[in-house]
């Protein structure tokens, strides 16, 4: 408990999945919180169960004033921006020759875009105070390529390579800068059709772990960036994976489960 005591965060895409098990996790440790999202019912739900530590605002990524105007709030609602959580994201299912521009400048301005304004306006005045940490969430597919999601893996390698920069221009100024990348996660995006779990982890079964994850376990390793705890760290990437990072089983040979 209250390993964030003191401290205000703000979460985009806080509405549900991974980013409201963050701001759940935030809560519980002492931080004040601003879910920013499009899903305006499910935020003010979440703020609603959270109480006066936890506050909704309707907040578009890509809209630079619209991150004006949630700095403006969060500082007065709860005082300077210790925290940015850069989690809404957007997926696409679609082979290269099947997207067009529209779609795959949609996924990059909210997952990239979102991103870089976030990075650059939160990042501004935690750099005027000397402290802070921004964690953005990339994804495992930021890491590796995965057929049919071209735009996403584009996105999110981008976030990657983005958070390098910020990282080496922020620290000395005493901004943190981290990316965490996500394997599957049992999220509304990451399954869509609410299958069962033992269902989903099927399809992990090649994964060292043999399981999907859990939005929680994406939200502690948040809360550790987050926190005084990770003060040495500046431009790492955490995969939280399951293990798929590592590499897929052979099956039949030595060492794969079952032999």
């Amino acid at each position: 408990m209250n390993r964030l005591k003191d401290k205000v965060a703000i979460v985009t895409g806080g509405a549900r999945g991974m980013g409201a098990a963050t701001v759940r996790l935030f809560v519980a440790e002492g931080a004040k919180v601003v879910i920013a999202d499009v899903l305006d019912d499910d935020g003010a739900k979440l703020a609603a169960e959270l109480g006066p530590a936890a506050r909704f605002v309707h907040h578009d990524v890509t809209d630079e004033s619209g991150w004006r105007l949630l700095i403006d709030f969060t500082n007065q609602a709860y005082g300077p921006i210790d925290v940015l959580v850069n989690n809404a994201g957007v997926l696409l299912f679609k082979t290269i020759a099947e997207t067009d521009k529209a779609e795959f400048e949609r996924v990059v301005g909210i997952n990239l875009v979102g991103c870089f304004l976030g990075t650059k306006l939160v990042g501004a005045q935690m750099i005027r105070r000397g402290r802070g940490s921004i964690i953005n969430i990339s994804s495992a597919d930021g890491m590796k390529a995965a057929n049919g999601l071209g735009a996403y893996s584009a996105s999110k390698w981008a976030v990657r390579g983005f958070t390098k920069v910020a990282a080496m221009e922020f620290g000395h100024k005493g901004v943190r800068v981290n990316s965490v990348h996500p394997g599957g996660i049992d999220t509304a995006m990451g399954n869509p059709y609410a299958e069962p779990k033992a269902e989903v982890n099927k399809r992990y079964a090649m994964v060292p772990l043999q399981r999907v994850g859990d939005p929680s376990e994406v939200a502690y390793t948040n809360l550790f960036l987050a926190s005084d705890e990770s003060s040495y760290l500046c431009g790492a990437e955490i995969a939280v994976d399951g293990g798929m990072l590592t590499g897929q089983y052979y099956v039949g040979f030595p060492g794969a489960p079952g032999v």
